[in-house]
């Protein structure tokens, strides 16, 4: 039984995973960084040790610090969270060779899938629907031109050690080729430190599918159904629902066998992720294998009432899986919005600086998975999501008009944030008619990247209550009992005027 967890991770995922270590009787660890000293994760952890400065790769990219760490807490399980070093294979291993639990995939899994070229050839060998592309690396323009012909334009060039939409161009005849391709290996090799690249078919209009799978040490896998995840930008995702509104059930239960087929073929263990693109047609090809918890895995649990991190935790320890395919089932609908402080109109520029005032949504069906409160500095060295606004109704009508409702309660001032953007793509037809791919951002650009009168006004909200609080600070002790009563009063009334406004 694994008695305490160091959660090498922080923000909203490492709260999260130390949610459900409470709830199981488990102690967890946070470690942190300079920047992170005040994070929630730090607080709300049993036991808290610093790491290393604010940048990452003195801190949450430490290996042996983090090894070290935990064996100085006293932890006999590590979970990585996602990001940082979520699906490093070499991190996997040196925590497995110091005695500890690692909490996820074999190293060997991980290498496997990690390498997209590597995951296309063992997909091919499992039968796996898959793009049509090169199926080896190669590093010659010659050889690039020749591939290129034979699988025909428009084709994408991609990082074969890369995610994220790092490393990625899309080209549409051979006229930008080689420019697309080297401008491709120079951002792998910044990104990944590996420039290897390689090309496959682009799908026209495509919708973003990814399916979760979970599997035990006994051989025993299943799936957990599908995500939507076409909501993008800059190939990154930005709202994710389940069920899909696109596929249909015998599509659902196609695509399910070729996930937990392709989770079995490389005897991969813990909480996983299958990931398609679906044409217009409804051909499905397989895209690349996620080794690591999702961000938007509170879908799934919501629709499926299933823990998926107790389940991490559980599959971790060697016990044998107890769910059954034929018992899974979804139940409703759910939707999730990735909340970033971030400035949408201004090409999503991270917006980072200390929170003035937030106030993040409740009631039925609602719930949020964040680590800022007010006053808590954003750092600038780490990814811009705050948090997580997950939803869920009976029907997908019922869930979009919970999510518009949410979002118009989630108020936080002194940073800009994605909520305006957000709430356009609420209103926008074509979500709501649930006729969209992954081209539905740039398509309706027009209406949903345009300036954000809620940021405008969260900025007066913060101008407001920084004045307020110059005034009280400034005469409150100079004047009588009642006065001060009379100041506070006046403070939380026009706070509470400017909050309805916004």
């Amino acid at each position: 039984m694994i008695k305490k967890i160091l959660v090498a991770n922080r923000g909203e995922i490492a709260v999260r995973i130390m949610r459900s270590c409470r709830e199981m009787g488990i102690g967890s660890v946070a470690v942190y960084s300079t920047a992170d000293r005040n994070s929630m994760h730090v607080r709300y952890a049993n036991e808290a040790y610093y790491i290393g400065d604010s940048p990452s790769s003195e801190s949450y990219l430490n290996i042996d610090k983090i090894i070290d760490t935990a064996k100085q807490s006293g932890a006999d399980a590590i979970h990585p969270g996602y990001g940082f070093l979520s699906e490093n294979a070499g991190f996997a291993r040196k925590v497995n060779e110091a005695g500890i639990i690692f909490i996820g995939p074999t190293p060997e899994s991980m290498e496997a899938m990690g390498d997209k070229v590597t995951a296309r050839e063992i997909m091919l060998e499992a039968g796996v629907n898959v793009v049509p592309g090169t199926d080896s690396r190669f590093n010659n323009d010659d050889v690039l031109a020749e591939k290129a012909r034979k699988i025909g334009y428009p084709l994408m060039i991609k990082a074969s050690a890369g995610g994220g939409g790092k490393g990625m161009r899309l080209v549409r005849n051979e006229h930008d080729l080689v420019a697309a391709y080297k401008m491709a290996k120079s951002e792998a090799r910044t990104a990944f430190g590996d420039d290897t690249v390689y090309i496959e078919k682009y799908i026209e209009s495509p919708h973003h599918i990814e399916f979760q799978v979970l599997a035990d040490k006994h051989g025993n896998v299943v799936h957990l159904f599908e995500r939507e995840c076409s909501v993008q930008r800059r190939h990154q995702k930005v709202v994710e629902e389940t069920p899909s509104p696109f596929i249909t059930e015998s599509l659902r239960n196609e695509m399910g066998k070729q996930a937990i087929e392709a989770a079995r073929y490389v005897n991969y263990v813990g909480a996983g992720t299958v990931e398609f693109l679906v044409d217009g047609g409804y051909n499905f090809y397989f895209l690349e294998m996620n080794t690591r918890l999702q961000v938007e895995h509170p879908i799934t649990e919501r629709v499926t009432g299933v823990d998926l991190v107790k389940q991490q935790i559980l599959i971790a320890e060697g016990q044998v899986l107890k769910l059954k395919q034929e018992e899974l089932r979804q139940f409703g609908h759910a939707i999730e919005c990735r909340i970033y402080a971030e400035d949408p109109a201004n090409n999503f520029m991270p917006s980072p600086g200390k929170i003035e005032f937030i106030a993040e949504p409740l009631g039925l069906g609602v719930r949020t998975d964040g680590y800022v409160y007010e006053g808590y500095e954003i750092p600038i060295f780490y990814d811009p999501m705050i948090s997580k606004l997950i939803v869920w109704a009976q029907t997908r009508k019922e869930t979009i008009s919970r999510m518009q409702r949410a979002l118009y309660e989630y108020k936080i001032s002194g940073i800009k944030t994605s909520i305006p953007f957000l709430k356009r793509i609420m209103n926008t037809p074509a979500f709501i008619k649930g006729e969209y791919n992954t081209h539905f951002i740039e398509n309706n650009q027009h209406v949903l990247l345009t300036e954000d009168e809620c940021n405008k006004d969260c900025e007066l909200l913060s101008i407001i209550i920084s004045y307020i609080d110059f005034i009280e600070k400034n005469n409150q002790q100079e004047l009588p009992a009642d006065n001060r009563k009379t100041v506070s009063s006046w403070k939380n009334y026009s706070i509470q005027k400017s909050i309805n406004r916004i």
